[in-house]
């Protein structure tokens, strides 16, 4: 049975568009930071908590982008197999998105300029390329998702960006353990893009939006999703394995079911199928990176 739609313009059809249940992708990052800010002693909630404010905004700033410019570029259309977008329904007008992505953007920067008063120029150099990434992303004369450079995007922002910019927040540096962890969260989030993109293959190669599942095909895709997960496993490893944490480092080993789950699910599934492996990947990240956290401070 069908999910009724919000009504046009209401508070509903703006957190549909928001879809808060991508921030996972978001909040994660910024704990594993922290995290590994406390194994130097140096964290700090008040950075932290903006560092947190900072990833939501844009997070759902380029949520609200990607909504306007896929429509626009005529990605999202009637034959859309992923949730409901708010313009392509006709919830929200494309005006009132970019007002949105706007505002959104906006409450980056005032988070940005904090960040920068008390950790300098660097984080704000990050939260202006943060900005003009998730613009990027769909928008503008070379949308990066559109050339199959939205998984390199994602691995960079949600990975390197996130957890090592919410270290260098709390510290002033980057130690070695926060580019580590950065890896499987990069990866991870990366993984729901590529169940996102292969559901979508069909519709992303009519409307020309080159993604690496239109360029490398299904068996790309399913070859490429593996690949994360190995890797995002292996990584507590060689944490332990470099004597840079100890062995609570192998907690998120206790979500290796559900990935199993997800490698087997993601290869008999097409089409819609692929939305509950989309939001299953999603909570997958979620827990791996709260058991990830757990570990580095147990660590």
């Amino acid at each position: 049975m069908n999910t009724p739609l919000p009504a046009a313009g209401s508070a509903g059809a703006w957190l549909l568009a928001s879809r808060p249940a991508t921030l996972a992708a978001a909040v994660v990052p910024v704990f594993v930071g922290a995290a590994c800010a406390q194994t130097q002693g140096g964290f700090r909630l008040g950075p932290s908590l903006v560092c947190l404010a900072c990833a939501i905004f844009i997070q759902i700033g380029t949520n609200f982008a990607n909504d306007v410019f896929d429509f626009e570029k005529g990605a999202d259309t009637a034959e859309r197999l992923g949730p409901v977008r708010a313009v392509q329904a006709g919830l929200l007008t494309p005006s009132q998105v970019r007002r949105g992505m706007g505002i959104a953007f906006g409450l980056t920067a005032l988070c940005a300029l904090y960040l920068a008063a008390i950790g300098g120029w660097p984080l704000l150099g990050l939260g202006a390329l943060a900005i003009a990434s998730g613009i990027a992303y769909t928008g503008g004369p070379y949308p990066l998702g559109y050339h199959g450079l939205g998984d390199l995007f994602v691995i960079i922002f949600f990975g390197f960006v996130a957890v090592a910019g919410t270290a260098y927040a709390n510290l002033l540096t980057v130690p070695e353990i926060a580019w580590w962890a950065a890896i499987p969260v990069g990866f991870l989030a990366t993984a729901i893009l590529v169940v996102n993109n292969l559901r979508d293959l069909p519709t992303d190669a009519a409307s020309g939006k080159r993604t690496l599942a239109v360029r490398f095909g299904r068996r790309g895709a399913l070859l490429e999703y593996g690949t994360l997960l190995v890797v995002s496993y292996a990584i507590p490893g060689v944490l332990h394995a470099r004597g840079i944490a100890g062995p609570w480092i192998y907690l998120p080993w206790l979500t290796a079911p559900m990935a199993l789950r997800l490698g087997l699910q993601i290869l008999r599934r097409q089409g819609r199928e692929l939305n509950a492996v989309l939001v299953a990947t999603a909570r997958l990240l979620f827990i791996f990176g709260l058991t990830l956290t757990v570990g580095i401070l147990l660590s």
